[in-house]
């Protein structure tokens, strides 16, 4: 079995923010997979379905992203599932908007999430899929934190739901390889 986390914030105060687009883009790949939400004994939404013909399950942690790692990391124990099948898809303010990359393992990056799932899972083995949210222009004067909890526009939201959800869908098969 597969673990495909989506990382954002639970409510509809944040449901289309740029830290949520973990939330957005496994919401788009689990609706392509016709799995059912529900909530989990794990403060957790889960669905689960198939993917790549693989068992997966879809969640999105509610403990609000800084202690996202609380949720995933009780999940896995339970399941035992290794980390490496562990996925966890979450915005990147250091890259710019829409670019996706994949990364096997690595440092949290000022990511508070990450930092959470690192401290809980109690290593970093586990897969990433980052997209790039951007940085606020330097003339805009907007702090990183009110940036990435701010909404995306209605045409970011677009090219999350085209390109962006293409690009990830496109790492994700390559990550279910055998």
């Amino acid at each position: 079995m597969r673990i495909l986390v989506g990382l954002g914030n639970p409510g509809a105060k944040y449901e289309t923010t740029r830290h949520n687009a973990g939330f957005l883009i496994l919401d788009l790949i689990a609706d392509d997979c016709r799995a059912n939400w529900s909530t989990s004994k794990f403060d957790a939404l889960v669905a689960k379905g198939l993917f790549q013909g693989q068992e997966t399950m879809f969640v999105k942690p509610q403990t609000y992203m800084n202690l996202s790692g609380k949720s995933v990391a009780r999940m896995c124990r339970f399941y035992k599932v290794s980390l490496e099948d562990v996925i966890v898809i979450h915005d990147d303010i250091d890259m710019e908007f829409g670019k996706v990359k994949a990364r096997a393992s690595g440092g949290h990056g000022g990511h508070n999430g990450i930092r959470s799932m690192i401290s809980e899972l109690g290593a970093n083995n586990f897969h990433r899929l980052k997209i790039g949210v951007g940085r606020p222009k330097s003339e805009e004067n907007i702090d990183v934190a009110n940036w990435v909890l701010d909404s995306f526009t209605d045409n970011e939201l677009l090219e999350l739901q085209a390109g962006v959800l293409e690009a990830v869908t496109t790492r994700l098969k390559g990550l279910y390889s055998p």
